[in-house]
């Protein structure tokens, strides 16, 4: 690892998690849009399609999700389970980014699809040998539904070599306990232990400034990497290290 030795490291990182993973997070990050909403259906939606369009500035992944919202009605579940054909058209103007109102009407497409034989987006990952695996099996159910083609780049798949940043992220803050505030904790069948690190540029260059990385593409071979290095210094909730990690790269510029 780095010049530390592996107790000071933990120290060190856990003093960061615990100035990070707070409530005063929230005020700046994407995941303040599901922390809105209160039914479980609801959470997972706006969690879901908010990170699937957190790249870029964070303000306008903010003002991208908040119109989302809108043009769901301020009611997710609702809208992806009753919407008519009608109401579809009100998304075809929505762009962030590379992400439109195509691909907007094919994710409103899946998730109805989904809803229409369970209860919970979690029930589509419980059962995979890893949650890695489990996402792969997540996008092909998602996209087994009607979609336009070119929506599927919108999920990034590990076993084609992807670090899955946006969908290890949203599964963070479904699995991790709300007991600062700030994860949602809405998953009960998924443990903390089964989580892997939403590898971002940030959180891989500070990664690999203290040893805990060496791969030098941000990839699923990283990602994998990570996970082992994190889980040395907490097995049980490796990922909360995630505030760390991205606290130092973004707001200290590590």
């Amino acid at each position: 690892m780095s010049d530390l030795s592996l107790s000071d490291l933990k120290i060190f990182l856990d003093e960061k998690v615990v100035q990070y993973n707070k409530p005063l997070f929230i005020e700046s990050d994407p995941i303040q849009i599901p922390h809105r909403f209160q039914l479980i259906q609801d959470v997972e939606i706006a969690g879901f399609l908010t990170a699937t369009i957190a790249w870029g500035n964070r303000k306008s992944i903010l003002k991208s999700a908040e119109n989302m919202m809108e043009l769901l009605g301020e009611s997710p579940y609702d809208f992806v389970r009753n919407h008519s054909p009608q109401d579809l058209k009100s998304l075809q103007n929505f762009v962030h980014r590379t992400f439109n109102g195509v691909d907007l009407i094919s994710f409103v497409s899946g998730l109805k699809g989904i809803y229409q034989t369970h209860s919970s987006l979690e029930e589509l990952f419980v059962h995979s040998e890893s949650l890695q695996m489990g996402i792969h099996q997540f996008k092909k159910a998602f996209f087994s539904f009607p979609r336009d083609p070119r929506s599927e780049k919108h999920i990034s798949d590990p076993l084609k070599k992807s670090a899955a940043k946006r969908i290890n992220m949203f599964l963070r803050w479904m699995v991790r306990p709300n007991d600062t505030g700030v994860d949602l904790g809405i998953w009960h069948q998924i443990s903390p232990s089964q989580l892997s690190c939403p590898l971002d540029v940030h959180s891989g260059r500070v990664a690999r400034k203290l040893g805990l990385l060496r791969r030098r593409q941000n990839d699923a071979l990283a990602v994998a990497e990570l996970d082992q290095s994190l889980r040395r210094l907490d097995p049980l909730d490796p990922v909360k290290y995630d505030f760390a990690l991205f606290g130092l790269g973004v707001f200290e510029k590590f």
